[in-house]
């Protein structure tokens, strides 16, 4: 009887045991890890970002209405540090950091140790590639932190592919990182675009096929006319007015520029960079390293950095208000449409992903201001050195005292007053109080004790962040709004703390982006933090940025 119920218990127990072997977990399903095929950077230079709309009634339905009507737009993005200008910019974008952490000081600055001047990108140790003057002596070595491309490379044990190509050689080498797959910029000796030996010893055969085609020679053989009706440049001042730079060999800056003839008065192919067939050149070439290095087409995510320079170079000559800039925007959106079509093409309508931003933007020209009885001036850095140099020599006896006022900043001859054995604190107090006088300078602050001084707290950050002691003066200049540095009368310039300088586009369009916009404040350094959070890589060695979640989808 004792055995029947115990066989009966087992019998009763025997499917709770099999349903119990059922449910025993399975090992977890297979995640993919889903990023784009391509991911392409598009920096234009000195692009303010009330150029997304100034021109909107004229844009085409591919270029600026595409990116604007498909991605999100961050329309509230600003700088985070001084000076505004192309090295520190193109920096920021791709190492999420600032010049107190990336090193990038300035376009051109002072080492402080020595008081030499150093270029953003140039590298003395290194040789051209493809030319035999000094436009090739450059590298990302000054760069201090990893870019968002060098951290894309590491994650994907350099499967990935990196190129960088604009007609500035810091627009191409600072994007495209410390060890990419390539490199290019254009030389205006040759025409053609080049790299050096710290990437390569000899130029791959696509950069020479694409050289070969003398392009340059063909969009220089054409006068530079309106796209449309002169007339109908509603959005400009007149074609000839006080605020517009000629091209050297013109009597006055009116259309239409005869391109050849310029080049024949000693510019070259340089000419090309004012031009808006820079721009059209610049994305020629992007897409041959499309096509040539099959970027897209890998297993891993690649990435093409692009810097636009031929918008910065006419922003200087002319200024924002004048046809000229209003015709190389309208030729841009179109240059982009062609580009963005071009990639649908290529990589396929939703493969990729690209994003639009600046490395600056630009005041208004300070003559065109004062007719408009709009507050400005001009602050003359050269004469100021002069006068300050004088007063340190009649107080502290010192010759030289001061190297230079460049990038708004002051930089003092350390070798010189180290020397001597002056005592600093005191040649500082004395050129503050100087320097605190001059027309259209508000604050002059000691860059060591700028968290101390009395400015607004958002301009006291951005002077901390952009402070290398290395590498940057130790008096900042922060001038009157409406003012910048310079003796010219035509043009513009920017590097200062206000919003037409500071205020930029950011549009991601494409893979994992959602449409949509946005009017918080984001930053140029969230740039860098939000492609790596869509790629699933780790942010740069520098970031300080944050990732702006709204703008990555959520399935």
């Amino acid at each position: 009887m004792r055995i029947k119920n115990i066989l009966l218990a087992v019998m009763a127990f025997s499917p709770l045991l099999a349903s119990a072997q059922k449910a025993k977990p399975s090992a977890p399903a297979a995640v993919t890890l889903a990023r784009p095929k391509l991911v392409v950077g598009i920096v234009v230079d000195q692009m303010r970002w009330d150029y997304l709309y100034r021109y909107n009634d004229r844009y085409t339905a591919g270029g600026f209405k595409r990116l604007l009507g498909e991605g999100f737009t961050c329309e509230n993005t600003h700088i985070d540090y001084l000076p505004t200008e192309t090295g520190p910019g193109h920096s920021c974008i791709y190492t999420g950091s600032v010049p107190a952490v990336h090193g990038i000081a300035a376009n051109n600055f002072y080492d402080q140790a020595t008081g030499r001047m150093l270029y953003c990108a140039g590298d003395t140790s290194v040789q051209g590639v493809g030319t035999t003057s000094d436009a090739g002596m450059m590298s990302p070595r000054n760069l201090l932190a990893t870019t968002i491309t060098d951290e894309l490379r590491m994650a994907t044990n350099f499967r990935s592919k990196v190129i960088g190509i604009a007609l500035k050689d810091r627009g191409s080498i600072l994007p495209a990182g410390h060890n990419p797959t390539g490199s290019y910029w254009f030389d205006d000796v040759t025409g053609n675009f080049i790299t050096s030996t710290y990437y390569t010893k000899s130029l791959p055969e696509w950069v020479n096929k694409f050289n070969a085609l003398k392009l340059p020679d063909s969009y220089l053989s054409k006068s530079w006319t309106t796209l449309y009706p002169i007339d109908t440049y509603k959005q400009s001042t007149a074609d000839n007015t006080p605020y517009e730079g000629a091209y050297r060999g013109e009597t006055a800056p009116v259309f239409p520029h005869d391109l050849p003839a310029i080049r024949k008065q000693g510019q070259g192919y340089a000419v090309i960079r004012s031009s808006p067939s820079g721009n059209t050149l610049t994305l020629d070439m992007a897409r041959a390293a499309l096509d040539a290095e099959q970027l897209g087409k890998g297993t891993q995510t690649d990435f093409l950095a692009v810097s636009l320079s031929s918008t910065d170079y006419i922003g200087h000559q002319f200024g924002p208000n004048s046809i000229e800039a209003e015709d190389i925007y309208l030729r841009l959106d179109r240059d982009l449409a062609t580009f963005l079509s071009y990639l649908d093409s290529k990589v396929g309508k939703g493969n990729y992903t690209v994003f639009l931003s600046a490395d600056h933007g630009a005041n208004h020209n300070t003559t065109y201001l004062k007719e408009n009885k709009m507050p400005t001036g001009l602050f003359d850095g050269a004469g100021a050195t002069t006068q300050l140099n004088a007063i340190l020599k009649k107080q502290f006896g010192l010759d030289r005292a001061v190297l230079g006022i460049d990038n708004y900043q002051v930089n003092f001859n350390n070798v010189a007053i180290a020397k001597a054995d002056a005592d600093m604190e005191k040649i500082k107090a004395a050129s503050i109080a100087f320097l605190s006088k001059l027309p259209g300078v508000i604050y002059a602050v000691d860059m060591s004790r700028a968290n101390q001084s009395s400015v607004p707290a958002d301009l006291r950050e951005r002077i901390v962040n952009g402070y290398s002691p290395a590498r940057s003066g130790a008096i900042q200049l922060v001038l009157n709004a409406g003012w910048y540095a310079g003796r010219g009368r035509t043009g513009t310039s920017h590097g200062v703390s206000s919003p037409y300088d500071t205020h930029i586009p950011l549009v991601f369009m494409g893979w994992g982006i959602q449409h949509g916009s946005l009017n918080r404040d984001t930053h140029m350094t969230d740039i860098s933090a939000t492609l790596a959070a869509l790629l699933h890589i780790q942010m740069p060695s520098g970031c300080i940025g944050k990732v702006i979640p709204e703008a990555l989808s959520r399935k």
